[in-house]
């Protein structure tokens, strides 16, 4: 994610010499790198250029401050505007109403029926609602079938009328449902439409009309870079759409739709899908992507994640039995689930500033623990309550049944032992210092 944009930032700012103050002079290089950055990003031309016209008025003339490097100084120009550009702060959902309606809009495989999904998750989980998920698009069969088999997955009811080529009795229809039943969120999922299709348009324009939803809100594919943008502000004319959702976020995208589609509708960004899983979905915050892009990380996001996942009464039971030197496979197995439901392993490691660059050129495989998993699950209840147990015998028991390799059995054991005794360490306040390994000469 943003990954070229924030190289070519970093060569920017390299770019700027000299000491004392910010001159007309010593940031004509930097800006115009600045400005082909975020064009090869595709931002819109005219943000581009205002966006760089606002940088320089406000870097001309600053005083560096002796322990700060000018480009340092642009760094921080930079960042506040782009935190600017992106919305400032994150905006909330609206979910007032007796239920709250929320209405999906967007282009066709914008990810509006998976993100339906993961809304009603997020809103069930965070907000303690009680949401139901309505099928409105009646042009594609397996949308209202794949809305079912999410509903089901999610244990989150779908209303649907099979036969019915109305949405806008759908809708309705399904809101007097949720009254019933005590339902407090209903969100309305729609077919994919194309901004030039006036039909399609004036059906989404009848369902606003009406349901009067609370909140509607414009699904975009991220990848679809200034396209996006610019059909975001036809769906906002004919809407008035509240705020953004940036789907696909995690793919091969170029940011431009994050970084202009605020200033073209002037509508925020709320949220930002990052992945397939059901959990994938985060609030955007613009100060949060400003310290991203410009290669920051972004601890808050990653501790709140974390803090997600947290188990009180698991850590203090998990902190005693390292003290007693008994942490086994069973625990070693549930800290690897806690850190699966985090989300993406790239993403999480990009969050650490300097690991994005790092890991730039690495691939890190979701499937990572796959194999550790399979080796695990191929022990006896006995062997992962007590890893002292392992002889060569049971290790090519275990090799054979997870398909691995004796080698990879005892890599993982070796990894286990050093890591159960650096825990142990840690929990008791000592320091912990890894074993040398021989270098051949």
């Amino acid at each position: 994610m943003f990954e070229n944009l924030s190289d070519k930032l970093e060569r920017s700012f390299k770019l700027l010499k000299g000491q004392g103050k910010i001159t007309e002079i010593n940031i004509a290089e930097t800006l115009k790198e600045v400005r082909r950055a975020l064009l090869d990003a595709d931002v819109n031309f005219k943000i581009a250029k205002q966006f760089t016209d606002t940088v320089k008025e406000k870097a001309l003339g600053q005083d560096v401050l002796t322990a700060v490097k000018p480009g340092q100084m642009m760094v921080k120009i930079v960042h506040d505007e782009l935190t600017e550009l992106m919305g400032s702060t994150a905006t909330d959902i609206n979910l007032k109403g007796s239920p709250s309606v929320i209405l999906m809009s967007g282009l066709q495989g914008s990810g509006k029926t998976t993100f339906s999904g993961k809304l009603a998750k997020y809103l069930k989980e965070k907000k303690g609602k009680n949401p139901i998920l309505v099928a409105c698009d009646v042009y594609r069969p397996a949308a209202i079938e794949q809305l079912k088999v999410l509903g089901q997955q999610l244990n989150i009811p779908v209303y649907s009328e099979d036969g019915n080529k109305n949405p806008v009795a759908i809708a309705k229809e399904a809101i007097r449902f949720a009254k019933q039943r005590g339902h407090d969120l209903v969100i309305v999922d729609t077919a994919g439409r194309l901004a030039v299709d006036e039909e399609m348009m004036n059906e989404i324009s009848a369902i606003k009309k009406g349901i009067d939803p609370n909140e509607i809100l414009f699904v975009v594919d991220s990848m679809t870079g200034q396209d996006a943008v610019n059909t975001a502000k036809e769906f906002n004319d004919r809407l008035d759409f509240d705020g953004v959702v940036l789907t696909k976020l995690d793919g091969d995208t170029r940011g431009g739709a994050a970084l202009s589609i605020r200033a073209v509708v002037n509508k925020p960004i709320k949220f930002v899908g990052t992945g397939e899983k059901m959990e994938a979905l985060d609030v955007f915050h613009p100060k949060r992507m400003a310290d991203r892009i410009l290669g920051m990380g972004d601890i808050v996001s990653l501790v709140e994640k974390a803090q997600e996942q947290f188990d009180e009464q698991e850590a203090i039971r998990l902190q005693k039995k390292l003290a007693k030197d008994q942490f086994n496979f069973n625990d070693f197995l549930a800290q690897i689930n806690q850190v699966k439901k985090m989300g993406n392993l790239k993403d999480l490691a990009g969050m650490i500033p300097g690991m994005g660059k790092a890991l730039k050129d690495v691939e890190i495989d979701d499937n990572a623990f796959v194999h550790v998993e399979a080796i695990i699950y191929s022990m006896t209840p006995a062997e992962r309550e007590d890893p002292s147990l392992m002889n060569g015998t049971r290790r090519k028991r275990i090799a054979d049944g997870s398909g691995t390799s004796i080698q990879e059995v005892n890599r993982l054991l070796k990894q286990f032992t050093e890591t159960r005794k650096m825990m142990k360490m840690v929990a008791q306040g000592k320091r912990f210092t890894p074993p040398a390994r021989n270098v051949r000469r």
